[in-house]
């Protein structure tokens, strides 16, 4: 009979198969928390307002917006410190059906870059609509740079949410 060297000297450090676990068994508790992936661990973009003034806007990105929400809002650690100042926030927009966070990120990072090349409207053309409602202005610059990313990448497979009507 051949044994191997780990076999006969035990210094050898190599991994040995347990005997009593084979592939079709369930994983471990631990490596269930790394393997596994809940149903509703699919990317999104979101877009949030701010319900104080300055009225502001923040795109994100997270596999759960209820929570990330509640961070952005101080209710939980970890919101991004550049959505302190417009708490509470609500959402105005959610971009769903990202096969992976490379995909949310880059549609993220187009829709910003878009928002920020974009030229605003002039101020002045509608006192009325923009004395009641400020959020509008920022809701609609925010929505014609989205327009603009849905034209310049495949957004097929996405599902476009509008929670506050930018219109």
């Amino acid at each position: 009979m051949m044994r191997t060297l780990s076999q006969t000297f035990r210094s050898v450090k190599r991994p040995i198969p347990n005997p009593k676990s084979s592939k079709s068994s369930s994983p471990t508790k631990s490596e269930s928390k790394i393997n596994a992936k809940p149903k509703s661990d699919s990317w999104c973009v979101y877009l949030i307002l701010s319900t104080n003034l300055p009225i502001k806007t923040y795109v994100g990105v997270t596999t759960n917006f209820p929570r990330r929400l509640r961070q952005h809002n101080g209710e939980l650690k970890g919101g991004a410190k550049a959505s302190r100042a417009g708490r509470p926030w609500i959402c105005a927009c959610i971009v769903c059906g990202f096969a992976d966070r490379s995909e949310a990120c880059i549609f993220e990072s187009k829709w910003k870059a878009l928002t920020r090349r974009l030229p605003r409207k002039n101020q002045n053309d509608e006192p009325t609509k923009q004395s009641e409602d400020p959020s509008r202005p920022l809701l609609q610059h925010r929505q014609a740079a989205l327009n603009r990313v849905k034209t310049s990448l495949d957004c097929s497979d996405l599902e476009i949410n509008w929670h506050l009507d930018p219109l």
